[in-house]
């Protein structure tokens, strides 16, 4: 499991040492460094899933575009490098990556693994030297499996390209595997802990089980298209009707799909980053969300949400006062923007109720200052 990220000279970031959990939840104002957090992991993901015998770190791949070096370094205090830390498990390591600032890649200036230093002039593979490749290696499988999620996923479509079973593990940054993993995936089994119980434990079944917790009597059909590379995906919202195109149902539920699909893939030890899962939920959809990622998380799959919603925060805090999942095991961070005046992250800390013991101004507070208003108490 991940356990602290740091970041030198990333982005917004001067230096910051993040303590991560197994449902980490960061909030905040918006260009404030929530996306930063993620793009930072992205990066190592997608170059050693894409470019696993590169030099450089791709700033610019299937999963982000992140542009030039001048775009990712610190612009206040950074000149041409950042710093990546990861406290994994019991273990430390860390990168340093350089480049000129008009570079859309960026060379490994330096790599380390519990405190002991590696560098060489060989071909590197998932971004370690050769002689580190062995004590890196199951951080590399950890990255390499990461599934993100962006908040920009792809809306309601006829049909949905099929990809290749064996090269294709994740749903995608805009859910667009999604379909594609559910059908090759239908018959496989859930992890414990997140199969609903008198359902069959099978991959498809528990997902259309979870989409009727959101959206109750919604069924679901995958199709293949006879002689083609693609899957039509039918969904009803309710029992008395027959399948509908995608299109006809809403986009809520599209919204909702891939995260399910992702979440229900997952295998323990696995990791998931969400942006605003929220998108497209009624309210209480949204709180609905904030328990089930608590699920996720407490059945093993480590799981870092980026949201703006009160409702997913309160959703994840009910999870904590029913015991189905413990304070010790969630992390809520809310970022401001940089200044000198105000730490750059506040980490406020949940009890065994799903109390907050302290709420920072701006931390979800918007609905209390509006009341207030109408109140005749503020402004």
């Amino acid at each position: 499991m991940l356990n602290r990220l740091d970041l030198t000279k990333f982005k917004c970031f001067d230096l910051l040492k993040l303590p991560i959990a197994p449902l980490t939840l960061l909030s905040g104002s918006n260009a404030s460094g929530k996306s930063s957090v993620l793009q930072a992991l992205v990066l190592l993901h997608q170059t050693m899933r894409d470019y696993e015998w590169s030099e450089r770190l791709m700033l610019n791949g299937e999963s982000l575009n992140l542009g030039t070096v001048t775009d990712v370094v610190d612009k206040i205090n950074g000149r041409q490098s950042f710093e990546i830390g990861i406290s994994f498990h019991d273990d430390y390591f860390q990168w340093g990556f350089e480049g000129e600032r008009s570079d859309m890649s960026m060379l490994v200036n330096y790599f380390s693994a519990n405190k002991q230093h590696y560098k060489d002039n060989n071909i590197l593979r998932y971004l370690v030297p050769a002689d580190a490749n062995d004590i890196a290696i199951p951080l590399i499988n950890f990255l390499t499996r990461m599934t993100y999620i962006t908040a920009e996923r792809v809306g309601p479509r006829e049909v949905y390209a099929l990809h290749d079973c064996h090269n294709t593990f994740s749903v995608g940054p805009t859910g667009e595997n999604a379909v594609s993993v559910l059908h090759f995936g239908r018959d496989e089994k859930v992890i414990e802990g997140l199969e609903i119980k008198g359902i069959p434990p099978t991959r498809l079944r528990q997902v259309e089980a979870r989409m009727q917790t959101f959206f109750p009597g919604c069924g679901l059909m995958v199709q293949q298209i006879p002689n083609v590379n693609a899957v039509t995906l039918g969904i009803r919202t309710s029992p008395d009707t027959d399948f509908h195109r995608p299109i006809n149902v809403g986009f809520g539920l599209t919204q909702v799909f891939p995260i399910l699909v992702a979440a229900l893939s997952a295998d323990k030890g696995d990791i998931i980053l969400v942006e605003n899962p929220e998108v497209h939920l009624h309210p209480a959809g949204q709180a609905h969300m904030g328990q089930f990622l608590a699920e996720v998380a407490n059945a093993g799959v480590q799981v870092i949400v980026e949201s703006h919603s009160d409702h997913i925060l309160n959703g994840i805090r009910r999870s904590v006062k029913e015991k189905r999942i413990a304070p010790e095991q969630v992390a809520i961070h809310f970022f401001r923007q940089r200044s000198m005046d105000a730490e750059q992250v506040h980490s406020p800390q949940l009890d065994q109720c799903g109390n907050i013991d302290a709420w920072p101004e701006g931390f979800f507070d918007q609905f209390d200052k509006d009341m207030n208003f109408f109140a005749g108490w503020g402004k």
